[in-house]
């Protein structure tokens, strides 16, 4: 069934290897983030039999995906005060920036007869979440410790996400100043995979113990630079998508062009006639501008909800109607990949004959 995506388990298990490598140096462990594939069973559990010992998902739904793997597991989505029971339930650790969910989360824990562990966020000039004042914070710090409920696991934060202000020494030194200054320094969370590159610099102080990674886990990717690390591999998620229409057309439209669906008015080059190719594919189902075809030659000219149209002129293979493409998928498109239920999604023969050797749940 086309479209589908592929998964390679012994990429992905490699590229966990290498950032558990690098981090460790530094004395800090990882938070898997799995919100890209959805919390997917089989991922996740390739990224705790690789060591991984926590992971987060910014949607409950995704964490009882796997809610019986061994492994602390994050909402490192603010909660919402309506879902704080589920909250309670099925994740250990939560990220906080609103006294009045804390409040709901910490009567919500006591009714389960249970600790919830609370990360409270710092904004550090991103401007998305987390308490800006050092006052509303110092008052949020009292209360998760006295909160009968609640334990208070240490101080976080979230840069590159938003206005894509970047992390840097300064930054990292407020965060732990502060998370010393309050004593909460179980658990300090210096940011995503933009902090990598601050990292492998020298340039976080000792004490910032937390880094929160879905893209360089999975596609080898830091975000500061947008470059992939050493070791690597950036092609674990193969989308295949079959040519509905393979047609030589004009590269300029014919016509008034009048705006696209986000109000803007495209532009097109003359290239005279070249031969395209349409796949069963389309923005509902993946992030077109996060997707790279994998035959040199194929280029991506445009998409509508569900057609995706390519430009084969310049390829050395001869595209036909019934024929599959085959692109390399970045976050986004990942993340969208799995949201579609149009998306078949394969796993590689390989690890799935290597798994059935193994316990269900096995840690090395």
């Amino acid at each position: 069934m086309y479209p589908c995506i592929h998964i390679n388990l012994d990429k992905i298990a490699e590229n966990v290897r290498v950032m558990k490598d690098l981090t460790e140096k530094h004395h800090i462990e990882i938070t898997g983030v799995t919100k890209v594939f959805g919390g997917e069973e089989r991922i996740a559990q390739t990224l705790v039999n690789q060591g991984i010992k926590r992971l987060g998902d910014s949607r409950i739904e995704n964490i009882r995906n796997y809610e019986n793997l061994p492994c602390e597991k994050w909402l490192i989505r603010m909660p919402s005060i309506s879902e704080a029971r589920e909250v309670v339930q099925f994740c250990d650790v939560s990220v906080n920036s609103e006294f009045e969910t804390l409040k709901a989360l910490n009567q919500q824990a006591i009714q389960l007869k249970k600790k919830h562990k609370v990360i409270l966020m710092v904004d550090l000039g991103d401007l998305r979440e987390g308490y800006f004042k050092e006052e509303h914070l110092a008052e949020a710090i009292n209360y998760a410790k006295q909160a009968k409920g609640l334990d208070l696991y240490g101080l976080g934060t979230n840069l590159t996400c938003f206005s894509f202000v970047q992390s840097d020494e300064e930054k990292m030194n407020r965060l732990l100043g502060l998370a010393k200054k309050y004593d909460a320094s179980v658990c300090i969370s210096g940011g995503n995979s933009a902090t990598i590159h601050l990292m492998l610099e020298n340039g976080i102080p000792e004490g910032i113990n937390n880094l929160r990674l879905g893209e360089s886990v999975l596609f080898g990717r830091e975000r500061t630079n947008y470059e992939y690390l050493p070791g690597t591999s950036n092609d674990a998620f193969i989308m295949e998508a079959e040519i509905i229409e393979s047609k030589e057309k004009p590269s300029m439209p014919i016509g008034k062009i009048g705006a696209d669906s986000y109000g803007h008015v495209p532009v097109f080059t003359d290239r005279g006639i070249r031969k395209r190719a349409i796949c069963a594919l389309g923005r509902q189902d993946v992030d077109v501008e996060t997707m790279w075809p994998v035959d040199e030659g194929v280029e991506i000219i445009g998409a509508s909800s569900d057609h995706l149209i390519v430009d084969v002129t310049d390829c050395e293979k001869e595209f036909k109607t019934g024929d599959r493409i085959c692109f390399r998928l970045g976050y986004f498109a990942v993340m969208r990949a799995f949201t579609s239920k149009y998306v078949e999604k394969i796993y590689e023969k390989q690890e799935i004959e290597k798994e059935k050797n193994e316990s269900l749940y096995k840690v090395s």
